[in-house]
């Protein structure tokens, strides 16, 4: 894993916003990173009951398809006052269409209805699985601690980035740019980790 001859890695995503985002987190590993569509994979229903066991189920899936290493990304905002929710039903709180203005209104709708007094903490995960076509995985987990806002700021991030506020900071990410939000973002410390762990002897270039 950490030779300099660039390896072919399956990215098992259907979101585009992900795709952009991995990508640049692996600028300047040994690694091309070729999208689900080059094998015309379908997308896994998420079963799993963690972040973890839906991104293993995907890089699974994409790995034993492709033949190939996959890594694949399960994230999402648990909301305190929620109980955890959406947590990993992230993606279905946007409903059929995948419309993640509607999941930050049903978001702020559910606020509201638990009252003034209700917290706006959030949490913010990213897990990242590798897996490899003879089974073998591992597991890489980022969190990032924050606030939700509402009316949203910002358009330059996706899903609930332009709502969640995090500590120390007086941007959300949705107002921060790639190059900022790649290194402060649950998935950039998932993605430290990874590299850390399967690429430590690799120069990166500072992603």
């Amino acid at each position: 894993m950490t030779g300099t001859d660039e390896q072919q890695w399956v990215l098992a995503s259907h979101n585009e916003g992900k795709v952009r985002e991995v990508r640049r987190l692996f600028e300047g590993l040994p690694i091309v990173l070729r999208s689900t569509a080059d094998f015309e994979l379908p997308e896994p229903e998420e079963t799993g009951a963690t972040f973890e066991a839906n991104a293993e189920l995907k890089a699974v899936a994409a790995a034993s398809a492709a033949g190939l290493p996959a890594i694949a990304d399960d994230s999402g905002v648990e909301v305190v006052a929620l109980g955890g929710e959406p947590g990993i039903h992230t993606g279905r709180w946007a409903g059929p269409e995948r419309d993640f203005d509607v999941a930050r209104r049903r978001v702020e709708a559910s606020l509201e209805q638990a009252g003034p007094g209700a917290s706006r903490r959030a949490n913010y995960v990213c897990v990242l699985c590798v897996a490899w076509p003879d089974g073998r995985t591992r597991i890489f987990r980022g969190d990032a601690g924050g606030e939700l806002v509402w009316p949203i700021r910002g358009d330059l991030g996706h899903g609930f980035e332009p709502m969640f506020l995090p500590d120390g900071y007086a941007i959300t990410y949705g107002e921060m740019t790639p190059e900022h939000r790649l290194r402060v973002n649950a998935r950039a410390q998932a993605m430290r980790k990874l590299r850390d762990a399967l690429f430590a002897r690799v120069p990166t270039g500072g992603t």
